[in-house]
């Protein structure tokens, strides 16, 4: 055993072995693969070995795109099989919802240039002779689906990564970390101890194990996963050509063939957690015991479907545990707070991401990028929040869901309410329906008095949408308030805060008493984030951004402070909590709560105060999301409620309306405003976002970004965020939608939803630059199948001046 490695990878599971082999691709050759047993112990050696592309993000749908187009390279590289079938699938829906689902999918396809298309009951038949048709409403094929070999995939990778100069260690457990006063591990085995730069936990099914040598606790958890194998059946073995893949939702179930059989998976209700706590060390390539009878109704519903199956005799059954996150993505990248600590785990479906998984993880450790947005993968997205309890809830509740629609206007309910604010029990006795981030409980809208507080699933306007217009034009008429507790909040303090912060973001500092509307780049010069920056003092800054990129930012602030220890940045989301009012009677409002003046000129747009407000010290900012005159106002959790208090007294003459998520996502919208992780990704630059006004060219600071910045503001963008009014019946853009002119796609929604104070339809979406400038300029969106009329708009559709924000 070499006493030195750049990378030591931990976990020779499909993932372990495509993380080594894509850093040897990379040119990293001083790299080394522990693994506790063999090779594919734990999850990956029974893995059913399915792949298919369809995701509900379209980055991940890219990766896994990649990683069924991968198995050919790499067994060229190798010499390996990877026993690749790419038969194609059909995923049948058996209801109208269902179908809604699928041809939503089918248009997100189209954005990354995917081949799916319907199919009509005859040809479903024609392609899977064993399908009882009658049961289905529509058919969608893909013909990137399939299944492999998943010991010879993940041999393959093994083979390739060691041609390319790594080494693998067998049967060499890791049992002890420990880090070295300059960052590095030194991995501890019975075999000898490896100093390494970096560790990858891409242990599986020991992942929490692994995380617990350096005291984390990852948020994920083993279930147990059954599929059966029959004996062959007649029907098959007259067949000169293999079957493809099929997923039956209404089934909850997975088929393929396996040799002259069936090879049946479900994702059953009473599902059942494996080992929550502690993975035993001496668990490897045992199995558990089947237990038929707890996915029996989905046996009714696959014989029912597949009359063939319930002739077939069972040859055996499969009962083993994968390991899942609470949202059902992997958890992939550097750890926030640990220093050269990578996971790779958590990734359930090995064999349709596990190449996208090695490929993202490799470029970020090479390259300092994974080369897309993959927040979606990002360990980043959950913080100490996601605890044991919580993470058994969410597993379990995903895992039952997994063949389930999610609507877009749906909240799941499991470990819910968890994270809740002072005023929740007040909210929700004024019957708000409520929304959850990163587990903290936040008003979507307010149902009328008198009825239930409850939103129907819907792909199509729900009842929220009545009464969200009538939010709306409480904000636009007189003044709405809505609470502003899911807002990250990072205090940056100490004599070297004003220098760092201009190395961080793109914009200039505002002085003493001012705010600013800040991007942050990486060095490529894309959005890594987007700030409204506040100085408070000589040496104190507040920066506001997205609660759900949290983890993801204090990773980056963290990464890049000085060692002198002169800046020190600090979390406040659950400490400063707050409201925003907003409309023509805010100042009024405000007025009402203060001595101070609150006057346009002793207070103006986009300053702040440090003022009392109903007796409570405060932050307020002169800002607004909703396009009014407007203000957020934050103040010491323990002083929430009284402000709450204060502001509902004396805002009730003023016509004081609640509002919540969704009246401001359509007021936002009607502004043309952009959304972290919606418009502002780090796939898009500043200049193709509309934010290059706010990238600098005066300030004296090299900040990082800049170089690649001015290169790509001289550079004329590819494509151009632009808004469009969409005559989009009763079903609003949500995201991801394509968007065509002249019959070709040209770019995709990035959000959308109903303006309830124009009255129109309206989606955020980048399109091809050429397109963007010429109002009136016609496209098209597909919107449940149906390919809807839109026209380009240059500039919001609502105070196009920003008059009423400003005075």
């Amino acid at each position: 055993m070499k006493s030195h490695a750049q990378v030591a990878v931990i976990g020779g599971g499909v993932v372990g072995c495509s993380v080594l082999y894509h850093l040897t691709k990379l040119g990293w050759r001083d790299v080394v693969l522990i693994e506790r047993s063999e090779l594919t112990s734990g999850s990956t050696w029974h893995a059913a070995g399915g792949m298919h592309t369809l995701n509900s993000d379209p980055n991940v749908a890219k990766l896994q795109d990649y990683t069924i187009k991968l198995y050919k390279e790499i067994e060229e590289v190798s010499g390996q099989s990877c026993g690749v079938h790419l038969v194609g699938g059909l995923m049948a829906a058996g209801t109208p919802e269902r179908l809604d689902f699928l041809k939503t999918a089918h248009a997100k396809g189209k954005v990354l240039g995917m081949e799916t298309h319907f199919v009509s009951m005859k040809e479903a038949k024609e392609m899977h002779p064993l399908l009882e048709t009658k049961h289905f409403l529509g058919m969608l094929y893909d013909p990137a689906e399939g299944h492999v070999d998943p010991s010879g995939v993940t041999q393959a990778y093994a083979k390739a990564a060691r041609l390319g100069g790594a080494e693998i260690y067998r049967h060499t457990p890791v049992v002890e970390l420990k880090q070295t006063p300059e960052g590095h591990w030194l991995v501890v085995t019975p075999q000898g101890t490896i100093t390494a730069e970096v560790v990858v936990n891409a242990a599986g099914l020991w992942a929490r194990e692994v995380g617990r040598l350096v005291g984390l606790e990852l948020p994920i958890l083993a279930m147990e996963h059954q599929y059966l194998v029959t004996e062959p059946i007649p029907e098959i073995e007259a067949l000169d050509r293999e079957l493809p893949h099929c997923i039956d939702f209404e089934g909850e179930a997975y088929l393929r063939q396996e040799g002259k059989g069936l090879l049946l998976g479900t994702y059953e209700q009473a599902c059942r957690p494996w080992s929550p706590k502690t993975t035993p060390a001496d668990f490897g390539h045992e199995l558990l015991q089947p237990d038929l009878d707890r996915i029996a109704p989905s046996l009714e519903i696959a014989f029912e479907h597949v009359p063939a199956l319930a002739k077939a005799g069972i040859k055996r059954v499969i009962n083993g545990p994968f390991t899942f996150a609470p949202d059902g993505n992997p958890l992939v990248g550097p750890v926030p707070g640990l220093d050269n600590f990578w996971v790779a785990c958590g990734v359930m479906a090995g064999f349709s991401q596990g190449g996208g998984v090695g490929l993202a993880l490799s470029h970020w450790l090479v390259d300092g990028d994974p080369g897309m947005d993959i927040f979606a993968m990002d360990v980043a997205r959950f913080g100490r929040w996601a605890t044991r309890g919580y993470t058994n809830a969410k597993v379990r509740e995903n895992y039952s869901r997994r063949f389930r629609i999610t609507f877009p206007n749906e909240e799941l309910p499991a470990a819910r309410p968890f994270r809740t604010t002072p005023v929740y029990d007040r909210l929700k006795a004024r019957n708000a329906v409520f929304g959850a981030t990163c587990g903290l409980e936040h008003a979507l809208w307010f149902a009328p008095e008198g009825t239930e507080p409850v939103e129907a699933p819907s792909f199509r306007r729900s009842n929220a949408h009545g009464p969200v217009g009538e939010e709306c034009r409480a904000v636009r008429e007189a003044v709405g308030l809505i609470e502003i507790a899911n807002f990250a909040k990072h205090e940056v303090t100490g004599p070297g805060a004003e220098a760092w912060l201009d190395r961080m973001l793109a914009n200039r500092l505002p002085g003493e008493g001012r705010t600013v509307l800040s991007p942050m780049l990486n060095p490529k010069g894309r959005l890594i984030g987007d700030f409204t920056v506040a100085r408070l003092g000589p040496e104190r800054f507040m920066l506001v951004g997205s609660m759900v990129a949290e983890g993801y930012h204090a990773r980056w602030f963290r990464a890049h402070l000085p060692a002198d220890g002169s800046v020190r940045v600090e979390n406040r989301t659950v400490q400063w909590l707050g409201f925003a009012i907003a409309g023509p009677k805010a100042r009024d409002l405000l007025a009402r709560l203060t001595d101070e003046d609150v006057s346009n000129e002793a207070f103006p747009f986009r300053s702040l105060r440090q003022i009392d407000v109903g007796r409570c010290p405060a932050i307020v900012n002169r800002l607004s999301f909703t396009g009014e005159l407007g203000y957020e106002i934050y103040v010491p959790a323990e002083y929430h409620l009284a402000l709450y208090e204060a502001l509902l007294g004396a805002g009730a003459d003023l016509g004081l309306r609640h509002f919540g998520g969704r009246a401001l996502n359509s007021l936002r919208l009607e502004k043309s405003f952009g959304a972290w992780l919606r418009e502002y990704t780090p796939d898009h630059t500043p200049f193709e976002a509309g934010l290059g006004r706010f990238v600098s060219q005066k300030k004296a600071a090299d900040f990082i970004g800049r170089t690649a910045a001015e290169e790509l503001r001289a550079a004329e963008p590819k494509r151009q965020l632009v808004t469009l009014v969409v005559d989009a019946g009763d079903a609003d853009a949500q995201g991801d939608e394509p968007v065509f002119h002249e019959g070709a796609v040209v770019g995709s929604v990035t959000s959308g939803g109903y303006g309830h104070t124009v009255g129109k339809s309206i989606a955020l979406a980048y399109v091809e630059r050429a397109l963007a400038g010429t109002p009136d300029r016609s496209f098209e969106l597909e919107i449940l199948g149906e390919r809807r009329p839109a026209r380009l708009v240059t500039e919001p559709l609502y105070d196009p001046s920003g008059s009423r924000m400003r005075g």
